[in-house]
């Protein structure tokens, strides 16, 4: 039997095990649960609402969902770097591996020092966990918390001038589908960056030439953040505990670009300027 053969049925056995996509309603979940459907892969998609009750908060249903999946995409709500993620990591991994996952794949955040602490705890249980590190994504214009601004006409965030290497969240979804489902990657970090620096005012610049509207860039204090997301609804102390956070990850530490999603997938990321333009084009910010 050919090397070729053997891989090819190799691949086959993998997209025939059930992967658990935890957060599979959210910005990566509902694209890896996409992209696995699309290779015939079984998948369950885990939320607090769907089919899959799967609720980070309740750690009651995460068994069921758990229970003969061989593979599990793990996206921690609201943020690995939240409180209370390193101790929800450390039961999930030791459910998940009472349970016989063998592979796992987290989304991690590029440079939080409590998130390597919860990539840690995993860990403990599941040593050869697959870790994906993201720089901000260029979808939280299209799809997050700055759309309204973008809406608007105004964005308003506290980073000052400090650059970002934006990655796209499909390029992150293809690594994550390529770690599910490909041999090699256990126990890999890899860090996800799109392939240049932006600004933020950089980037309303290029939110402008694809929209074909004005969108300005106001920079804002930590605090005067926090009070924003509180008009949003958010209460104060998640707001507060919010607004540090991104002032801590817009510092300039990650102000640098990686080779990870060429690592992966053997190509390079997508650019932010691509982003916009398929969004606009997708009518993402239509007015």
């Amino acid at each position: 039997m050919t090397n070729t053969t053997q891989d090819t049925q190799r691949t086959g056995e993998l997209t025939q095990r059930t992967v658990l996509v935890t957060s599979g309603t959210g910005k990566t979940g509902h694209r890896v649960v996409e992209r696995l459907t699309a290779r015939g892969v079984p998948v369950r998609s885990g939320s607090r609402t769907g089919e899959v009750r799967f609720d980070w908060a309740d750690d009651s249903t995460w068994g069921a969902a758990l229970c003969g999946a061989y593979a599990a995409y793990v996206a921690y709500y609201p943020d690995l770097a939240a409180p209370g993620a390193v101790d929800a990591m450390r039961r999930f991994g030791r459910l998940a591996a009472a349970n016989g996952v063998r592979r796992v794949v987290l989304l991690s955040g590029r440079g939080e020092p409590e998130a390597a602490r919860a990539e840690s705890a995993l860990r403990e249980a599941c040593p050869d966990v697959t870790v994906v590190r993201a720089a901000f994504f260029a979808q939280n214009f299209s799809e997050g918390a700055m759309v309204e601004g973008v809406l608007a006409g105004t964005v308003a965030f506290p980073a000052g001038d400090t650059a970002e290497p934006w990655v796209d969240a499909d390029d992150l979804a293809d690594v994550v589908v390529a770690a599910l489902t490909e041999d090699g990657h256990a126990a890999q970090t890899y860090e996800l960056t799109g392939p240049r620096l932006l600004t933020f005012a950089e980037v309303t610049a290029q939110l402008s030439r694809a929209t074909g509207r004005e969108i300005r860039y106001v920079p804002v204090s930590g605090a005067e953040y926090a009070e924003l997301l509180t008009q949003y609804g958010l209460p104060a102390p998640d707001a507060e505990w919010l607004a540090g956070l991104f002032g801590m990850l817009l510092d300039g530490h990650n102000a640098s670009t990686t080779d990870g999603v060429k690592r992966v997938l053997g190509r390079d990321p997508r650019d932010f300027a691509d982003f916009a333009s398929r969004a606009a084009a997708a009518g993402d910010w239509h007015v």
